[in-house]
């Protein structure tokens, strides 16, 4: 497989697939740039070669055709100013105006396609479509970890047409590398904490996580779902009735496969689902009627450091409690900062998925773990041991 590390660039025109699906305000102004940080290494890459780059990607999910509000148009002035140079932008992603930008493109040039989900032919896979997308370049980059669980003309379909002549970039190169030291050879214990709000979703990543880990931390509106399958009291909290099944098998896997299972032993309640909701602390099992769980409590949260300070490698995916409202946060920064002790102290850190991601950069800790992940669902994909089309389709 070719590296983008010993490939030449120069005189290369290079379509990049990249992850620019980032949050804007009512104002459409980028809230959080994170994602287009991700990909600059890749881009400066083939810039300082001397070739020229052709920027692809999603933003958000638009039904029908053109919406103001998904424009990538959005990101220019993000992109410009990291980029330090201007940035040209085709208000189409194939025909004409895209042709031509991209024909008349020089070395050291940038071009951003206008979204590709403006076309349901993006998202069906449509041969058509990805090969008018290759027609515009010699050289294909594959930089978007966040959706190479999708099997996408930009993101798998294409890669066909480069048969000599494509790669993934940094990003992604460095994803699977941190994904890889966790999954496959980690450092002993290996502790997964997982919170967020439903067991239904993360049901195969436990599966699979059970045969690695030495211990598994479960916070999060999940918690009540096991809380109440073990007969406890859980009041007006979150439940999936129908896991419940489900929750008493992990907990019984767990067991005879010798992985300590944390659940939470006390939480934080309020009888309202808002930030200024009235609040008391009590045991898990024991929550008041009309009652619900918003935060895990001071003796879960010592309870989870302790785990956390003896671990060499941890994997983080999923908020502690409601942490978007401030009152509810507390669980989820302690657990951020028991990641950032751990990371000093030598341990192997991964933080991934929207959530933990959010809550990582809300408190300015992304530097101070091993590696903060930018694919939500592609890295609870390729947690469960799940093949990625985009993956494959670049190592092919």
């Amino acid at each position: 497989m070719i590296s983008i590390n010993e490939f030449n660039f120069r005189n290369k025109k290079v379509i990049m697939r990249v992850d620019f699906n980032v949050p804007l305000n009512d104002k459409l102004q980028v809230t959080d740039n994170t994602r287009i940080k991700g990909a600059l290494p890749s881009i400066n890459k083939i810039l300082e070669d001397g070739g020229a780059v052709i920027l692809m990607s999603h933003l958000g999910r638009p039904k029908n055709g053109y919406e103001e509000k998904f424009s990538l148009k959005h990101v220019i002035k993000n992109l410009s100013e990291l980029l330090n140079k201007p940035v040209k932008f085709a208000d189409d992603c194939i025909g004409n105006s895209a042709k031509e930008l991209a024909s008349g493109l020089k070395p050291g040039e940038v071009l951003l396609l206008e979204n590709l989900r403006f076309y349901n032919e993006e998202t069906k896979g449509d041969i058509e479509f990805a090969k008018q997308l290759a027609s515009l370049a010699d050289t294909y980059v594959n930089d978007a970890f966040g959706t190479a669980h999708r099997a996408h003309a930009s993101t798998t379909i294409i890669a066909q047409f480069f048969p000599n002549a494509k790669m993934f970039g940094y990003l992604i190169n460095n994803e699977l590398k941190s994904m890889d030291a966790v999954l496959q050879n980690p450092q002993k214990p290996f502790t997964a904490v997982l919170g967020g709000a439903k067991v239904s979703s993360k049901i195969s990543v436990i599966e699979n996580l059970l045969n690695k880990v030495d211990n598994l931390i479960i916070g999060g509106g999940m918690t009540y779902t096991f809380i109440a399958a073990k007969g406890g009291k859980i009041g007006h909290s979150l439940v999936e009735e129908d896991k419940k099944d489900v929750a008493l098998k992990i907990i019984k896997e767990a067991e005879e496969k010798g992985v300590q299972l944390f659940l939470p032993v006390d939480n934080i309640i309020a009888d309202d689902f808002s930030n200024n909701a009235n609040t008391k602390y009590c045991e898990i099992n024991n929550i008041d009627d009309g009652w619900l769980g918003v935060d895990i409590g001071n003796n879960t949260i010592k309870l989870f450091e302790d785990v956390l300070k003896n671990s060499k490698t941890i994997l983080w995916n999923g908020p502690m409690g409601v942490f978007e409202m401030d009152n509810f946060a507390k669980g989820t920064i302690a657990i951020a900062n028991a990641l950032v002790e751990a990371t000093k102290n030598g341990a192997f850190t991964l933080v991934g998925g929207g959530d933990s991601v959010a809550a990582i950069n809300k408190y300015n800790l992304a530097k101070k773990v091993s590696y903060v992940s930018t694919g939500g669902g592609a890295m609870l994909e390729y947690i469960e041991g799940k093949e990625l089309p985009g993956i494959k389709a670049v190592r092919e």
